[in-house]
């Protein structure tokens, strides 16, 4: 059995770059949503890594496994209601009468 390992040894699937008003950067809404959902691809494929590098005893603990899938998990939840917010938005103001 493996000792538990220290925070600093879990791999991070990168930095998470800021969301940027629509003015600035190119694309506005439609760049930050992209970026986004492949923020959130990202941290799947490293859920999977983890799991896949568990599965095949590569030294990876249990604890690590657990924090890359919930993370991923987190990540999916964000963005989903980001969405749903943003269709909600949408359907509001397709009601506004002119």
């Amino acid at each position: 059995m493996n000792p538990v390992a220290p925070i600093s040894s879990i791999r991070h699937p990168g930095p998470v770059e800021p969301l940027r008003p629509a003015g600035q950067g190119q694309g506005g809404f439609s760049s930050a949503l992209s970026g986004a959902l492949h923020t959130v691809d990202a941290m799947q494929k490293n859920a999977e890594a983890e799991i896949g590098r568990f599965l095949r005893g590569e030294g990876v603990d249990l604890h690590q496994v657990a924090l890359a899938q919930q993370q991923a998990q987190l990540g999916f939840e964000l963005f989903l209601q980001v969405r749903n917010k943003a269709v909600q938005a949408y359907q509001e103001i397709m009601r506004m009468q002119v």
